[in-house]
């Protein structure tokens, strides 16, 4: 299929199902009862860090966090200690996911936010326009959450370490893009230069559509997909993750069946 073909394929499925109707169940959700953008990025941070393993459970353990945190979670951060978020959120557990892991995790968010005034600021202290895309201010902002004596465990990946740092970039997709899906907010951070979401569902997805030929879904390969989804839309490559990703779950399992189906066909 050509790259012409393909973008006017995933336009289609991009108007059709990239709509708000369609986000439950979705971490996601949890960011848009929160009009602030000191909440909500403290919010996204949590539910993309929690975002692995069944969808009802992830919005569970994403719900009981959120509840401890109160209407402010910004105003709950700030005003925590270490002892204090250990304490409320002791027994906590997801999957492989503690407590303490979560305590941890906000510790640095309130490490950064009072070194760098926000987790925006702290990443795009790293970010230059001159980057090609955002790994290394993700490096700088994982170096910056783990900086405090605090160990958040795998709820802060390290891009170095070579994994596709699929929850990471779920963050910053949701912070940066802005439509009828993703809220927004990080206005100088451009979605040009955002890396794919990659998962295994994913992964099974661009291989089929021939967007990569590498055998594992790690960074190189997120990179290699992203720069070939760029050449369909240079200024958005991460459009069209919320389409492709979501179908199973709204019951439309045929969704990326039918892409796949098409780029066969069209060879």
């Amino acid at each position: 299929m050509t790259n012409k073909r393909l973008k006017i394929k995933l336009d289609e499925l991009y108007e059709q199902y990239n709509r708000a109707e369609y986000i439950h169940p979705d971490p996601l959700e949890f960011l848009l009862t929160y009009s602030s953008i000191r909440d909500r990025e403290i919010v996204g941070l949590v539910a993309s860090s929690l975002a692995y393993g069944h969808v009802s459970q992830i919005l569970k353990s994403v719900a009981k966090v959120l509840d401890a945190m109160g209407t402010s979670p910004y105003t709950f951060t700030m005003n925590s200690t270490r002892s204090s978020l250990k304490k409320i959120f002791k027994g906590f557990v997801h999957r492989f996911a503690t407590g303490d892991h979560v305590s941890d995790l906000l510790l640095g968010v309130k490490m950064v936010i009072q070194k760098y005034g926000s987790l925006n600021q702290c990443f795009s202290h790293a970010f230059s326009e001159e980057d090609t895309n955002i790994l290394t201010a993700m490096g700088f902002f994982a170096k910056e959450m783990l900086s405090w004596e605090n160990d958040p465990g795998h709820l802060v990946p390290r891009p170095e370490k070579g994994s596709a740092c699929k929850r990471m970039n779920l963050f910053l997709r949701w912070m940066v893009r802005k439509d009828d899906v993703d809220p927004g907010g990080w206005e100088d951070v451009p979605a040009s230069r955002l890396i794919v979401p990659l998962d295994t569902h994913l992964y099974r997805i661009c291989l089929a559509l021939n967007l990569t030929k590498r055998k594992q879904p790690d960074m190189k390969t997120a990179c290699e997909i992203t720069h070939a989804f760029r050449r369909i839309a240079p200024d958005d490559p991460v459009k069209y993750d919320f389409t492709l990703t979501r179908s199973g779950i709204w019951g439309m399992g045929s969704v990326p069946e039918k892409l796949i189906s098409s780029s066969v066909h069209d060879r």
